[in-house]
């Protein structure tokens, strides 16, 4: 019930009409899983930098329809970002500005479900762009990899004793399924190893 007001809600404050396809029906069963490269941590100051996101169409990973963005930088990516994601300032001087960049990640998704690993913050770097923009924040279900795997391991527990922490790092996940690490902090490979993640993990369900 909450969900659905929060949806009209969003609905009635769309400050461009031309964006109302985020709302319908989305036009088929897929889902999208994407990934965010960023100059940091914090939401509120820091900005994106790439994003990738790959189509999941059953039991397929839509590879070959990637969604491919770097992103125009206003001030220049700091050294200790650089060593994470090894993206250089170089590297984005052919990058889209942000909101055109966005604009294609919207026609991307549409109003489809949205899959990610620790998808929260991926979601709030992109709705730094879309707020002032749109006037909403992104209104697409999302489906978090990290919660299926520990509903999963929970399932799996014997509750008649005390058991360790479910470890929901990354590699332990990626362990545990069996899924080999193509490299972290590239949106691409990230986004398609979530994708392989989320597949698995339905299987397993």
């Amino acid at each position: 019930m909450l969900k659905k007001w929060r949806r009209n809600w969003q609905k009635k404050r769309l400050k461009d009409p031309s964006f109302q396809f985020l709302f319908e029906t989305p036009p088929d069963e897929d889902l999208v899983c994407f990934d965010c490269e960023t100059s940091g941590l914090n939401p509120k100051k820091d900005v994106l930098i790439s994003l990738s996101a790959v189509k999941i169409r059953g039991q397929s990973i839509l590879t070959s329809q990637a969604l491919n963005l770097t992103f125009s930088q206003a001030q220049p990516i700091s050294e200790a970002s650089i060593k994470v994601h090894m993206i250089r300032n170089q590297d984005t001087l052919t990058g889209l500005p942000p909101q055109q960049a966005i604009q294609q990640f919207l026609q991307f998704i549409g109003s489809r479900p949205l899959v990610g690993y620790y998808l929260e913050f991926d979601v709030a770097m992109v709705n730094q762009v879309i707020r002032p923009w749109l006037g909403i924040q992104l209104p697409n279900p999302q489906i978090e990899v990290s919660e299926l795997y520990y509903d999963l391991k929970f399932s799996q527990q014997s509750h008649a004793i005390p058991q360790p922490a479910i470890n929901l790092s990354f590699q332990t996940i990626l362990d545990d399924l069996k899924i080999p690490n193509f490299g972290q902090h590239d949106a691409f490979n990230d986004a398609l190893m979530t994708a392989l993640v989320y597949l698995k993990l339905t299987q397993l369900k």
